[in-house]
């Protein structure tokens, strides 16, 4: 007799910080007052452009359907911004506008996960890629990797952890929740070595954009066999237009033709026409001077966490997170977590999330809040913690 539900949720933790985030509502709805540092959600508005473009297409009415790998005129656009920002040629027809970059990945596995095969994830890492592996029932393999190496893999990791059962790598840069950027050396050599084994390489950039010291290279100057993955939520600042795309090597195309109408029928209407003039130059601006913004934000934030106790090895180079060891303040960063939440209205996210290299020495603080709001969360953990 069946059993229900699958057997594969027993290996599909839940989103902690969603239910983090959803006790930190409940308390504002008591009248709390609540500085939110917990999820990856930038606190900007999406630009006046894009908001523009979607009530422009939706006064026609014409709200229907679009192709299911995305309007062919935001693929074109998607191909330039390639072009323009890292000077390299895309064809439109290998880029697939997801729903979200949640989409973009679940397409990517559904493309090429198979029942036992293993993925190798960074850990700390994104908490729904293992996720992701697990649905379409592969098999996530947790890669730790430390402050020592950037909180990013190297090549010998992937040597080490690599065998007859792998199918592939999943690397992001910047990196959720480190903030950190894989160096272009690393990056080539791992694209690589995977390539040699015939594995298949994922590169998550969807924090591209958001980058402090240097700019960084898409994975895609290192190959056109890798699946990269992108989003319109961060640095543009789309998070709940639900907007994405996938990058697909072209001997995969004409699987993922067939996935998309199956999995999601087509992306979102209104929000491809939305993304349209995220592209254009009055939207860059508003992104970039944001982009400075969050420059400004980390440059307060990482010294004063340091001053209070908190560990800050690497620096976060990119991105919105600041990944903090906390030994020395506490020996369980979970209860840590929820005890500042409830005494003192600040909301951060415990290392439980991310993965279990040493999570409970860890917490992600998210600098999506103001320089002011900042301030008075670190003067509420001051009191907290002394």
């Amino acid at each position: 007799m069946p059993t229900f539900p699958a057997s594969r949720l027993a290996d599909i933790a839940p989103f902690h910080v969603m239910e983090l985030m959803a006790r930190a509502k409940t308390l504002e709805a008591e009248g709390r007052d609540i500085i939110h540092m917990e999820v990856g959600e930038p606190d900007f508005p999406t630009p006046e452009p894009i908001i523009a473009a979607a009530q422009a297409q939706l006064a026609t009415g014409r709200v229907y359907y679009t192709a299911a790998l995305g309007l062919p005129e935001l693929r074109r656009a998607i191909a330039a911004f390639y072009a323009t920002r890292y000077g390299i040629s895309v064809p439109a027809s290998r880029i697939v506008v997801t729903a979200g970059a949640s989409g973009a990945l679940l397409l990517a596995m559904a493309c090429l996960s198979e029942p036992a095969s293993e993925w190798l994830l960074t850990d700390p890492g994104y908490p729904c890629n293992r996720n992701f592996v697990r649905s379409f029932e592969g098999v996530p393999v947790a890669v730790p990797v430390h402050a020592e190496n950037n909180f990013q893999p190297t090549l010998a990791d992937l040597e080490c952890y690599w065998n007859e059962r792998t199918a592939g790598a999943l690397l992001a840069s910047p990196a959720n929740p480190t903030g950190t950027l894989l160096d272009d050396a690393s990056l080539a050599a791992m694209a690589e070595f995977v390539r040699q084994q015939g594995g298949q390489l994922i590169v998550d950039e969807i924090y591209h954009g958001l980058t402090y010291e240097r700019e960084v290279p898409t994975a895609l100057q290192f190959g056109d066999d890798i699946f990269v993955v992108q989003s319109f939520s961060k640095y543009f600042n789309m998070t709940g237009w639900r907007l994405g795309w996938l990058v697909v090597p072209e001997r995969f195309g004409r699987d993922i033709e067939k996935l998309a109408p199956n999995l999601f029928i087509s992306p979102s209407t209104p929000a491809q026409h939305a993304a349209l003039a995220a592209f254009e130059p009055a939207t860059i601006s508003i992104l970039e001077a944001r982009r400075n913004e969050f420059r400004r934000r980390r440059d307060f934030l990482a010294p004063a966490l340091a001053d209070l106790g908190f560990r800050l090895a690497p620096k976060p180079e990119g991105a919105f997170y600041i990944y903090a060891n906390c030994a020395e303040l506490t020996d369980n960063s979970d209860r840590f977590a929820r005890e500042l939440l409830e005494s003192a209205g600040v909301a951060i996210t415990p290392g439980l999330d991310f993965g279990s290299n040493a999570p409970e020495e860890h917490l992600r603080f998210a600098y999506t809040a103001g320089v002011e709001r900042l301030t008075e969360a670190v003067d509420r953990i001051r009191r907290f913690i002394g």
